[in-house]
């Protein structure tokens, strides 16, 4: 074939190298589903195929010999101007990572992309523009096809560490899968506990975290074609989210979070569900290859696939906005609650056996998306004399139903007849995507003098301008908010009159209590001062007096009659 290719110079912008080559009248091109048959486009790695290539789907592995190219083939009808343009999509900001551009003849062509090392990895689209002497416009790739059969343009998946545990939470000695696509000769793994972690990162995609075990090598020899599935084990730890980190010798670095729960041999009293419906929801990690993040906020209603990786390097998104601090701040106060995923809430057949084994839920992060058992058991746990603590927003508002691998969206939960402000005593009402941050005002002090107790806040005091103010999501009173519901704090007006984020109180004849913070990164601050202490303070109120549950109701006896 090399004889018969011919070079031609072109213009590129961003990273990675740069080849283009005409191929010569009649050579052959693979068919490709439903583009335009003229253009006949397909992608491969000019290596050795990945598990999962196809004709619109090549994967590449930067800096890995052989593998690190992609080729990009077309046919022209005509004379015509192309764009080649590499995207990483998203349904308001695509980014192009490079693109090259080139005025080509009548005939077949090639375009090799080779990303650089710095391309973040994940799933691009290879966006074609041909425009013909007639000024006649033709672009592949410019929106979301409505399945992979429907995919039009190429996608080139840049391939990094991408691991997944099969289990989004564990118990510790339990065996644990783990499953690796990895283009490495070895790999190194290390158990991190998020939290303890003595230096913090301001990385986004990186779960810091303490060393847990000592670091294990893995021959990874005969392995980097496809994902491979190994078996580990975590120690006897305490419950927490922990991550294993996998490195390469060039560097590379990876992670699979999960839950690491209590057993049932050491019952605690208090209870972290952390969002993990809301991290795979905001997930853009790209599954099926199409190119789109499998997510609802990258356009469509796709399944959400519970069980792939996080595309930014493993990590949650906005895991460090959002989650980190508060685990950061357990581990300073010197706290071991147990933990749980948001599907370890369909594992308890009521909402009883819920609050038998627990005083206290702590949802710390975006707990947004939350099926009808999850929804049922906790409010349950509520009525029961359950204590709530709610330190994000926009939690319980949409219905989602799961069979165990994959999230599907239903409806929100105020149109199902079941507005969460019953619960949370508020519920969503605005955002801006974080354009605009506020500092907490007091309004009622004096409702809450334990909450605000050696804080040295007031009514009328203000607080959060030192960690740039909190909003991105907004809740706010209804009402349908349970009677007596207290706003102890506002973020005044801050989308508009009358659109404040709030902070709210209440509690009901059985003993429950109920806090939530009314802002989305609330939970975010959870290291700095007062937030710190206003957190211990309700902590400590939220496990005093505590009321025993009632016992459960034993059936009657059958009449012997």
């Amino acid at each position: 074939m090399a004889d018969m290719l011919n070079r031609a110079r072109l213009l590129k912008r961003g990273g990675g190298a740069l080849l283009m080559l005409g191929l010569a009248p009649g050579a052959a091109v693979a068919a490709v589903g439903r583009a335009p048959a003229a253009l006949s486009v397909s992608a491969r790695n000019i290596g050795r195929r990945y598990a999962g290539d196809r004709t619109l789907l090549a994967t590449v592995s930067p800096g890995i010999v052989g593998r690190d190219v992609a080729a990009i083939r077309f046919r022209l009808p005509g004379p015509a101007s192309i764009k080649l343009e590499a995207v990483q999509t998203a349904l308001r900001a695509s980014r192009v990572v490079w693109e090259t551009n080139a005025r080509l003849g009548r005939g077949e062509h090639v375009v090799d992309w080779a990303p650089d090392l710095g391309t973040p990895v994940g799933s691009y689209v290879m966006r074609l523009t041909v425009v013909d002497r007639a000024g006649r416009k033709t672009v592949l790739g410019a929106r979301r096809p409505l399945s992979v059969l429907q995919q039009k343009a190429p996608v080139v998946r840049v391939l990094g560490i991408e691991a997944s545990f099969i289990h989004r939470s564990y118990v510790p000695g339990e065996p644990m899968e783990l499953r690796i696509p990895a283009a490495a000769p070895a790999l190194t793994l290390q158990f991190r506990r998020c939290g303890p972690e003595a230096v913090s990162t301001e990385r986004n995609d990186e779960l810091a975290g303490a060393p847990k075990g000592d670091p294990v090598p893995l021959d990874w020899t005969g392995k980097r074609s496809g994902p491979v599935t190994i078996t580990v084990q975590a120690g006897g730890w305490p419950p927490g989210v922990y991550a294993a980190r996998l490195t390469t010798e060039d560097g590379r670095i990876g992670f699979a979070p999960f839950i690491l729960r209590a057993s049932e041999a050491e019952p605690r009293k208090q209870l972290i569900v952390m969002p993990t419906n809301t991290w795979q929801a905001y997930n853009f990690y790209d599954r099926d290859g199409d190119g789109w993040g499998d997510t609802w906020y990258a356009g469509g209603s796709p399944r959400v696939d519970l069980l792939r990786p996080y595309r930014d390097r493993g990590v949650p998104p906005r895991f460090k906005t959002y989650d980190r601090a508060f685990l950061r701040w357990l581990a300073r106060t010197g706290r071991t609650p147990d933990f749980a995923a948001d599907d370890d809430l369909e594992t308890f057949a009521t909402g009883d056996d819920l609050r038998a084994r627990y005083d206290l839920l702590v949802f710390p992060g975006h707990s947004e998306y939350m099926t009808a058992h999850a929804y049922d058991v906790v409010e349950r746990f509520r009525d029961l004399g359950g204590r709530l603590i709610f330190l994000s927003a926009n939690n319980f508002f949409w219905n989602v139903e799961t069979d165990g691998t994959t999230l599907r969206r239903v409806r929100q939960w105020r149109e199902l007849g079941r507005p969460e402000a019953r619960l949370l005593g508020v519920q969503y009402r605005a955002n801006d995507d974080g354009r605009r941050q506020g500092a907490y005002t007091v309004v009622a002090a004096e409702a809450a003098p334990w909450l605000f107790d050696k804080t040295g806040l007031v009514t009328g005091s203000t607080f959060g301008e030192t960690v740039g103010g909190y909003g991105i999501e907004i809740d706010m009173a209804t009402p349908d908010s349970p009677l007596g519901t207290i706003v102890l704090a506002r973020v005044v007006d801050l989308f508009g009159p009358g659109l404040s984020g709030e902070m709210t109180y209440y509690e009901t004849e059985a003993g429950a209590r109920v806090f939530s913070a009314g802002t989305l990164d609330f939970g975010g601050s959870a290291t700095f001062w007062p937030i710190s202490r206003l957190l211990t303070n309700l902590w400590n109120h939220m496990l005093a007096d505590v009321v025993s549950p009632p016992p459960p109701v034993e059936p009657p006896p059958p009449s012997s009659g």
